[in-house]
């Protein structure tokens, strides 16, 4: 890590609040590097980061920190820790596109309560990561009306065993096959991409550890271990 873009998202990666990270200007630094840190491998993001604020921010940072000056020293370091934050907020931002900035929308009402109580609550289960995806399926959702596809994307990311079957002969009905013990977190998560994804039409028949038998294909026709349609 080199750059306070790439602490940022490391630390929101591990579930740091950022609020606890603490920018100070380095006592002693290398030109050639924008963090100072002690063990030049590390991966963790530590609570207090030393910056030299003259790799990149030499315009903003040179007056403020004059070896001469030795007045204010604590108003000086809050309004460096500030300012940096406030730095590496536009650091992520100018690596976004629109399209980015419309799935953090769509994070954000998730999460303020704007899709329902329960939507809220459920996401809180998913990783950030697994977050960003179904918020970025939501935007495609919009763009292409594809509900079906877009809920088989999101199980078999959220579900890497799982299969979805159409049966559209003589109902509108979607089999779902997990490929897991069914468990309470997993079903909450389920009850979400269903919420979300699952057009009103269709019923669903959902099925858990055991594969419903399908002819000729033989990991489904395992004796003891089939489920009935």
């Amino acid at each position: 890590m080199n750059y306070i873009w790439d602490l940022i998202i490391r630390a929101k990666r591990n579930g740091t609040d950022l609020r606890d990270v603490t920018f100070v200007p380095a006592r002693v630094y290398s030109p050639y590097m924008e963090l100072s840190h002690t063990n030049l491998n590390a991966s963790d993001v530590e609570r207090t980061i030393e910056v030299n604020p003259y790799y990149r921010f030499f315009d903003i940072f040179r007056d403020l920190f004059d070896i001469n000056n030795e007045e204010q020293v604590e108003l000086r370091e809050t309004l460096f820790d500030l300012v940096i934050h406030f730095l590496a907020d536009m650091d992520l931002m100018q690596g976004m596109n629109k399209r980015e900035y419309y799935i953090r929308f769509i994070l954000n009402d998730m999460h303020s309560g704007v899709y329902g109580k329960r939507i809220r609550r459920r996401l809180e289960l998913f990783g950030r990561e697994e977050q960003e995806v179904i918020a970025c399926n939501m935007l495609r959702l919009y763009d292409t009306g594809e509900a079906v596809h877009l809920l088989r994307d999101t199980l078999v990311r959220m579900f890497p065993r799982s299969t979805l079957y159409a049966n559209c002969e003589e109902k509108d009905e979607l089999l779902l096959y997990i490929g897991q013990v069914e468990r309470t977190e997993a079903k909450e998560k389920l009850e979400l991409i269903l919420e979300l994804f699952l057009p009103v039409r269709f019923d669903t028949e959902i099925y858990w550890g055991h594969h419903f038998g399908i002819l000729d294909v033989e990991y489904t026709m395992i004796q003891d271990g089939i489920a009935l349609y």
